[in-house]
């Protein structure tokens, strides 16, 4: 099963460079069979330009989150801290395979008529 999520071209990008290998979430999907995200860039991309497979998902307090996965992060301390603040417990996804596509997909390919917040399985 296919997770779409939004996530910032500049976390987009560094996925499918190799040096961001978690993506962090404060909420997380609730079925367990999802094995790959799709990745949907937003602003200004606004487009779905890649998918990886899912290696495991870490569930965790922040501070323990970061001590596992901050060296793989693709982000600064600061801006992890800022994202994950007041929030007791959170995901780190980590990516196990990501494939970038040749040519960007618009949204309407995916027969949605917007992009989801956070996510929508597909």
């Amino acid at each position: 099963m296919r997770v779409l999520l939004s996530i910032k071209p500049e976390f987009a990008s560094k996925i499918f460079d190799g040096s961001k290998r978690y993506e962090y979430r404060r909420v997380i999907f609730k079925r367990d069979e999802v094995t790959t995200i799709v990745v949907y860039a937003s602003v200004p991309i606004k487009k779905v330009i890649g998918e990886f497979e899912i290696a495991e998902i870490l569930h965790d307090e922040p501070k323990l989150l970061w001590a596992t996965t901050g060296e793989q992060s693709g982000i600064t301390k600061k801006r992890f801290l800022q994202y994950f603040a007041n929030i007791l417990m959170g995901y780190a996804i980590k990516i196990k395979q990501a494939r970038k596509y040749e040519i960007p997909v618009p949204i309407n390919q995916f027969t949605l008529s917007r992009p989801p917040q956070s996510f929508m399985y597909l």
